[in-house]
């Protein structure tokens, strides 16, 4: 049986294609932007969050002329630092454009005189309408609730963004390998579907899952654990960076404990081999996500290569608990 996120999926290589066909130069125009600013915000709730935390930890892992900070829509509001034509400028994340906690805070900013930016998959939506620079990502409708195509493009645009104006000595290697993404991406949707079928079924009986990555690989967990195991898996999960792992993880992981690893030998997965080889000692039951079993690419892009497979394990997850992992039970009918 075929769910409609199986179609958004493998739309993801198109969707990414004309966002950068149509947005491209607004994106130019938010990188020019950053140079003459203090900080920049990166704003979002649920996947849209998980990107901003991506690209934050892969900018401040390469860089040193971009201040960054991360906030949830209702924490940027309620930030009582904001100061009044301050010179900065804030990025909002948002699939529907109509996300109320970000919304709210867009219209704080824009009440500051803060530049806006708004990265959204709605044409008429407010954010779009709203911010003073609209990127919209060209995905048309997605329906299913984890996001496929609005979290790749949205993660695209984000790298573009910030990327085009940092000082990273590689920068302009990771911006070609980014422009290359979509093809990279139609081929790992055709060759890793059917080893993370077959795992997903060794692992439907789990109820719980950790999720461990460092660097841009957490913001990579942390969507695994929120939106794609507990909204499309319907399964419990915990998000940690690797560093966190013997701060209270380690006192949880034992035999036959699924604990999920996302490594691309970045510096800092030193830490999270560590926690890798206390797990396997333990016999725990290690799901270990290699960047290098897949592609050659700058390892600060791995959520773009490592999303693909982990895309096909909840898909089939859900589908062997009997649940459409694109619907929901209480988002969008639950106001506060």
């Amino acid at each position: 049986m075929k769910y409609k996120m199986y179609d958004e999926m493998m739309e993801q290589p198109d969707s990414l294609k004309s966002t950068f066909e149509s947005e491209f130069s607004k994106m130019e125009e938010v990188s020019n932007l950053i140079g003459d600013v203090d900080k920049v915000y990166l704003i979002g709730c649920g996947s849209s969050i998980s990107t901003c935390y991506s690209v934050r930890d892969a900018i401040r892992m390469s860089t040193s002329n971009i201040n960054i900070e991360v906030y949830t829509g209702y924490e940027f509001y309620y930030n009582k630092k904001l100061q009044q034509d301050e010179n900065t400028l804030a990025i909002f994340t948002s699939q529907s454009g109509e996300t109320a906690d970000t919304l709210s805070s867009l219209r704080r900013a824009n009440e500051y005189g803060i530049h806006t930016v708004s990265i959204s998959n709605e044409p008429e939506s407010s954010m779009i309408k709203e911010a003073k620079t609209p990127i919209v990502t060209r995905c048309e409708t997605e329906t299913a609730i984890l996001g496929t195509k609005t979290y790749i493009t949205q993660l695209a645009c984000l790298y573009q963004i910030l990327f085009s104006a940092s000082d990273y000595e590689n920068k302009d290697e990771l911006l070609s390998e980014l422009g290359e993404m979509p093809e990279m991406l139609e081929k790992l949707l055709l060759t890793t579907e059917e080893d993370n079928k077959a795992l997903a079924e060794k692992y439907a009986g789990e109820d719980i899952f950790y999720c461990l990555g460092s660097g841009p690989n957490f913001g990579l967990a942390y969507k695994l654990a929120m939106t794609m195991l507990m909204e499309g898996a319907i399964k419990h999960a915990c998000p940690e960076y690797s560093a966190e792992f013997r701060h209270g993880l380690i006192e949880r992981a034992e035999k036959d404990v699924p604990v999920i690893f996302l490594t691309s030998d970045l510096e800092s997965d030193e830490i999270t081999q560590k926690a890798i080889d206390f797990c396997e000692n333990l016999e725990a039951k290690s799901i270990i996500y290699k960047l290098a079993d897949y592609a050659e690419v700058d390892k600060l892009l791995s959520p773009f290569v490592l999303v693909i497979p982990l895309e096909w394990f909840v898909y089939y997850l859900a589908h062997f608990n009997g649940e459409d992992p694109g619907a929901t039970r209480h988002i969008g009918k639950v106001r506060y």
